[in-house]
C-alpha cells in the first residue's frame, strides 16, 4: 500500500517553498539535538572503526550539523556540498563548504575515503534518474576502498504511526515537532512520497553501484554503508 499526501502547495513559488520547508526544518530540531541524533547514527554505522585522518564529504549537508557531529567525534579532514547557501551559512567552522548540486559533485575522481548523507536523497526531484547520477558521482568521487554511507527515511510501520500523528490537528496543536514535521512533509510532498513510495528501485541502484556491507531497515530509516563495485 503506498502512503500519500493531501496536502496541496498550488500557487506557491518554488522560492516559498523552500523557505518554508527551510523555517519548520529549523523549528523540527535545535542544532544540539541534531547533533546528538547524527552523533547516535555515526556510532551506530561504525565510526570507531574508521581512520581519523579519512578525507570525508557530507553530503545534503543543510546546516551542517552532520559536520559537527563528525567534528565531536573527532574527524578534521571534512568538506560538506549543499544546494541551499542560506543553510550552509549556518555554519562556522573548519570544514570547506561547496554550495553545489549533488548530481554533480565538485571533487575529481577517485579522491575522497567517505561519502555521506543523512536525510537528503529523498529531495531529489526525479527518480530513479536524479538517484542514479547522485550515485555515480559518489562512486566516482570515492577511491577504489572507500565507503559510502547513508541513512534516508523508509517506509516502517513506525513511519506511518509518525505520519499518522503528525495528520492530527490535535497532536499539530501541542507538540511543535509533530507541526513542523508535517510542515516539512508538505512542501516535499512530492520527492518525499516519491522517495518512500519507491524501494524497490532506490534498493536496485544501490546494488548497482555498491557492495551493501550494512543495510538496516528500522524507525522509519535505511540505514546504508558500501563499498564500490
Amino acid at each position: 500500500m503506498k502512503m500519500t499526501t493531501h496536502h496541496d502547495t498550488s500557487g506557491l513559488t518554488d522560492e516559498q517553498i523552500q523557505t518554508a520547508w527551510e523555517d519548520a526544518y529549523t523549528r523540527f530540531e535545535t542544532p544540539e539535538e541534531e547533533i546528538k541524533k547524527f552523533v547516535g547514527r555515526l556510532n551506530k554505522l561504525g565510526q570507531k572503526e574508521w581512520r581519523r585522518d579519512s578525507q570525508i564529504v557530507d553530503i545534503f549537508s543543510g546546516r551542517c550539523n552532520g559536520i559537527r557531529a563528525l567534528e565531536k567525534l573527532g574527524f578534521a579532514n571534512l568538506e560538506g556540498v549543499d544546494i541551499s547557501p542560506n543553510l550552509l551559512s549556518k555554519y562556522q567552522g573548519k570544514a570547506k563548504l561547496y554550495t553545489a548540486d549533488c548530481r554533480q559533485l565538485p571533487f575529481e575522481d577517485n579522491s575522497r575515503d567517505i561519502i555521506i548523507v543523512q536525510g537528503g536523497l529523498h529531495h531529489l526531484p526525479k527518480l530513479p534518474e536524479d538517484l542514479e547520477q547522485t550515485l555515480s558521482e559518489i562512486k566516482r568521487v570515492l577511491r577504489p576502498t572507500g565507503r559510502f554511507v547513508m541513512v534516508e527515511p523508509w517506509e516502517t510501520p513506525f513511519l506511518r504511526l509518525i505520519h499518522f500523528l503528525s495528520e492530527r490537528k490535535l497532536i499539530r496543536a501541542i507538540s511543535g515537532k509533530f507541526e513542523a514535521f508535517d510542515t516539512m512533509t508538505r512542501y516535499e510532498a512530492i520527492t518525499y512520497f516519491q522517495w518512500i513510495n519507491g524501494s524497490s528501485e532506490i534498493s536496485a541502484l544501490l546494488d548497482k553501484y555498491f557492495n551493501s556491507t550494512y543495510f538496516e531497515k528500522g524507525m522509519g530509516k535505511l540505514f546504508f554503508i558500501g563499498s564500490k563495485k
